[in-house]
């Protein structure tokens, strides 16, 4: 693809300059500077399997059904996405933790009447299955656990040993993990650099990961790299009730799956953390 000739082609101003941004687990990403001054983000992936046009999907539902700032999708297909530009950097005062945990309280009480999604959606660029489930202990276990966990063993970059064990433990998730009162639309992969803040607020989200899903399942990623700390659960706490056990048990189980992700994105340097959450837990 003629990066530059496609973009003066679908914006109908003639480029500038092109520069390479860091970030992302798909295609490769720039900053672009139109004719008149304005920046844009291009996304590129010249591959078969190329999806862009599923994250352009994820970023224009989060825009149309909800409050939380995410990029202007100005063009969307499966090898080119074209964003507005969000200033910002991924660093949080104060302030911008108490934000982004309004902004998330506010999203995570958009509901739905099952967990899931109306289509299967993307993490990391990989696929995230999400078929409807009255029950969340299912759709967690099934969906998310086992499915990423057999993905993991099918490349070759999680051990069988640790996928046993990990089966053996979903059989006993009722121990820990209970129904919440209704599923809450989650952005799905809420760490350091998909979170943009200018002074104390935050102004905007990226790379969404979306489904209806057990909030909770979406704090437990924020401390899993230490995105944000007790300024945004004091201030969360304060706006959506945290049901105890979270902090002492399920945040730890909710975790094992960005771990499984993480494992079968990068490799096995991310397995200790599954195999330490699974003997905390006893197996």
């Amino acid at each position: 693809m003629d990066l530059e000739r496609e973009i003066e082609k679908l914006v109908s101003r003639r480029v500038i300059q092109i520069t390479p941004l860091s970030g992302g687990c798909v295609g490769q990403v720039y900053c672009v500077v139109l004719e008149n001054g304005l920046k844009i983000v291009a996304k590129s992936d010249d591959r078969d399997t190329a999806v862009l046009d599923l994250e352009g999907y994820m970023l224009t539902f989060l825009a149309d059904n909800s409050d939380l700032p995410v990029p202007t999708v100005l063009h969307s297909s499966e090898k080119l996405l074209l964003m507005s530009f969000m200033s910002g950097e991924s660093r949080f005062s104060r302030g911008a933790q108490e934000h982004a945990a309004e902004l998330l309280s506010s999203l995570h009480k958009i509901s739905a009447p099952a967990f899931g999604f109306g289509r299967d959606t993307l993490i990391g660029g990989l696929p995230q299955p999400n078929p409807w489930s009255d029950l969340w202990l299912d759709f967690f276990r099934d969906q998310r656990l086992i499915y990423m966990a057999n993905e993991g063993v099918r490349t070759g970059r999680l051990p069988e040993e640790i996928f046993i064990r990990l089966q053996r433990f979903c059989e006993r998730l009722d121990r820990w993990i209970e129904e919440p009162e209704s599923p809450g639309l989650i952005h799905g992969d809420v760490w350091t650099a998909n979170v943009l803040a200018e002074k104390d607020l935050v102004v905007g989200f990226i790379d969404p990961a979306i489904y209806f899903a057990d909030p909770e399942i979406e704090l437990a990623f924020t401390t899993l790299f230490g995105t944000f700390s007790t300024s945004f659960f004091d201030r969360y706490q304060e706006l959506t009730p945290i049901r105890p056990g979270f902090f002492e048990e399920r945040r730890e189980i909710y975790n094992l799956y960005p771990l499984l992700v993480h494992v079968r994105l990068f490799g096995d340097s991310y397995v200790n953390g599954i195999d330490s959450t699974l003997r905390r837990f006893g197996f």
